[in-house]
């Protein structure tokens, strides 16, 4: 005699079906690395760390010294560099959610990758191109060597446009493009129709921030130059300090901190010079205050008229 199957078990075994399909449905994929790896072989590098965790890379070329340059990175900080590239895309809510959508929005606004990619060829010389690509593979294959890390299934391989569109995504950030945006999307207006300041024709502002100077033999009680860096970062984050020793064959020999993603030194020296890269506010972005229309949301007044 046949039993029949009680229909509260059909009803676990079907749950179980519509479980597994969702799950192979909507489970995120696997990031595809196969190939990553290859580009080690065009590669000659050093890495090697002193006392204290600092990378000091040495290679032949300028693009060996960028690859393993992006690769010590990596091993420390890998999810910030990647932060940063997503970031860059305009794709960070789609990791963090709507919260990350302002960073979006200015991605966009800004047209970053329309920027890059009409001057990566014109405007940078082959040689920096070079150290982009190849800061670029050592990423890749930092990635090749640890999938299980990769922030989304489809970021990598990465290209010298996404380190190039990783500054150009910093670089408004450091004259306040993020507060000015906040400022615009913000329910109420949050600050008076005018800043400025009596005291601004002097080049004094009411702020406190980063700054560097430099002192000549001449002027040292040494006879010696000196060069002073006081820099305002973050202990973490896209904008944190990294510190690294990068000497190449070909004439790159330099000491100093960079940012996540940047494939080269922004504060630091070399035998010869020292150089440094502080926060400024130049004047470059005015917020105009429009009265909208009451009856039509989409217009406002321009010259006596709604538009």
């Amino acid at each position: 005699m046949k039993k029949r199957m009680p229909w509260r078990v059909i009803g676990i075994v079907v749950a179980i079906v519509l479980v597994g399909a969702a799950a192979y449905i909507f489970w995120p994929e696997s990031p595809d690395v196969s190939g990553l790896a290859d580009v080690a072989a065009n590669y000659d590098v050093e890495i090697l760390r002193d006392t204290w965790g600092v990378p000091h890379i040495f290679g032949q070329t300028d693009a060996d010294v960028a690859f393993g340059l992006a690769y010590a990175h990596a091993e420390d900080d890998f999810l910030t560099i990647q932060q940063t590239l997503v970031a860059a895309q305009g794709r960070l809510a789609s990791v963090y959610g709507q919260d990350a959508a302002p960073n979006d929005y200015m991605v966009h606004l800004l047209r970053i990758a329309d920027v890059v990619e009409a001057g990566y060829e014109g405007d940078l010389s082959p040689e920096v191109r070079a150290i982009c690509e190849a800061y670029a593979d050592g990423l890749n294959l930092y990635a090749a060597h640890h999938p299980d890390e990769i922030l989304l299934p489809d970021m990598f391989p990465v290209s010298g446009r996404d380190v190039v569109a990783g500054s150009v995504h910093k670089l408004p950030l450091f004259f306040n493009l993020d507060q000015a945006l906040g400022e615009v999307f913000a329910d109420e207006r949050q600050n008076t129709v005018s800043r400025r300041l009596a005291w601004d024709w002097l080049g004094v502002g009411n702020w406190v921030g980063s700054n560097t100077l430099a002192v000549s033999p001449a002027r040292s009680a040494e006879g010696q130059t000196f060069l002073d860096v006081n820099s305002h970062q973050p202990w973490q984050g896209p904008v944190s300090w990294y510190e690294v020793h990068l000497h190449s064959e070909e004439g790159w020999d330099a000491v100093g901190g960079l940012f996540p993603g940047t494939p080269a030194i922004i504060h630091g020296h070399n035998r010869d010079l020292g150089w440094a890269f502080t926060v400024n506010k130049p004047d470059l972005i005015d917020i105009y205050v429009l009265e909208i229309n009451p009856d039509d949301p989409n217009q406002y007044r321009f010259d006596g008229e709604w538009r």
